[in-house]
């Protein structure tokens, strides 16, 4: 069987299984792809499988799938990279976590810094979360993966800073003396179990005062070239540096 689409839900997959969609998978699945009972699609619950499914139950409101086999799904990038990242207006910071889960982020924090331009507090922080990491699951349905990185509460700089790893810490800074490709090797030595903490500040940049602080807490400071990168692109391509040096691109 071949799957006409790949959805997430949040359950226990289990063979022979019949399962209610959620609304939201219904909607797609039904309404959107106007599948019909007995076609085939493919269910991840984050667990590192893949579970072909049949569509079945199929009404004006509601579908129901039954589980027929699982599939290991071995795609994970060797770099388990955590991505600190300043929120950023509009739909940047939307782009940024889509793409950065593409390209095998492993968990998202969210941080607020002194030149941050969004302001989140309460319900309205939870929301915005809660929708992010809806986009992280969507980029996983049209990526492949059948892992799930978690996008964190939306955090203070400071907080994340002082937060205890035995990660590589990396924090871009244009006037830094070394780029990702020629780490130096002390900075290499300090890798444990391929972890990478990557922080990128918002549309200007980490105030001098963050940058020292970062320093404190261990991060060292990466230059990506000679042009300056709007803040979505210096994501991007830090990640992608990332995963060429230490995981699975080449």
């Amino acid at each position: 069987m071949t799957p006409k689409t790949r959805i997430y839900l949040p359950e226990n997959l289990l063979s022979g299984a019949t399962l209610a969609l959620s609304e939201d998978a219904f909607g797609h699945v039904v309404r959107v792809l106007r599948l019909t009972e007995g076609d085939c699609i493919g269910v991840f619950n984050g667990d590192g499988h893949d579970y072909l499914a049949t569509l079945t139950n199929v009404s004006k409101k509601r579908a129901s799938i039954q589980i027929h086999e699982s599939i290991p799904v071995d795609n994970e990038s060797p770099l388990q990279l955590h991505l600190g990242q300043v929120i950023s207006r509009g739909d940047r910071m939307d782009f940024t976590l889509q793409k950065s889960v593409e390209l095998g982020v492993r968990e998202i924090t969210p941080l607020f810094s002194e030149r941050c331009g969004v302001k989140l507090s309460g319900e309205r922080r939870q929301k915005r979360v809660a929708q992010w990491q809806k986009i992280v699951i969507a980029a996983c349905e049209q990526s492949g993966r059948a892992f799930v990185p978690k996008v964190n509460d939306a955090i203070y700089l400071g907080e994340f800073l002082k937060q205890q790893n035995k990660a590589l810490k990396i924090n871009l800074h244009p006037r830094a003396k070394h780029s990702i490709i020629n780490l130096p090797m002390e900075d290499l030595a300090a890798i444990h179990d391929n972890q990478v903490r990557l922080l990128i500040g918002p549309e200007g940049g980490l105030s001098d005062a963050e940058i020292e602080q970062a320093e404190q807490w261990g991060y060292t400071d990466v230059l990506l070239g000679p042009r300056v990168l709007r803040t979505e692109t210096a994501a991007l391509t830090a990640i992608t540096a990332l995963q060429c040096r230490f995981g699975d691109l080449r």
